[in-house]
């Protein structure tokens, strides 16, 4: 695949991403204590610090979006995200090894009714493409 072919397959993966994180963002900046209950259930976490997250990740998760859309911070954007995507992964398998039938709370109530599997699944997915697009970011560096 030649330079520009790739540039613009990369450039969609972060379109995906993107929208992806600001989506679920808004999702939860909407109802930001719905987002709180469902951090505390995970049972990880004062409820205290519950909420405070409940009110901040959804701004963090809608400006690392932006920032893979506008191209404007992007890595920064990129490390951000792949970071809490690996807590989102960590703290949805250590609830579910304790026993623990819950809800991420990820896509909001557009996503209660799915699977540990399924989300599990889209975190993976998420993660591996914000590897990929660190990666292809690195590359395209290099080659300029």
């Amino acid at each position: 695949m030649d330079l520009p072919s790739r540039r613009i397959l990369w450039r969609i993966v972060a379109l995906i991403v993107g929208g992806i994180f600001i989506y679920a963002g808004v999702i939860k900046a909407v109802d930001p204590l719905r987002f709180a209950i469902d951090i505390d259930n995970y049972k990880m976490l004062p409820w205290a610090i519950s909420v405070r997250l409940a009110f901040y990740l959804p701004w963090l998760e809608l400006v690392c979006g932006f920032a893979l859309i506008l191209r404007f911070f992007y890595r920064g954007g990129l490390f951000i995200l792949m970071a809490l995507t690996f807590i989102f992964i960590s703290a949805g398998t250590i609830a579910k090894v304790r026993g623990l039938d819950i809800t991420c709370g990820c896509f909001g109530h557009a996503s209660k009714n799915w699977s540990f599997t399924a989300h599990l699944g889209l975190d993976f997915a998420i993660l591996i493409a914000l590897i990929a697009l660190w990666v292809s970011s690195r590359a395209q560096q290099r080659e300029l």
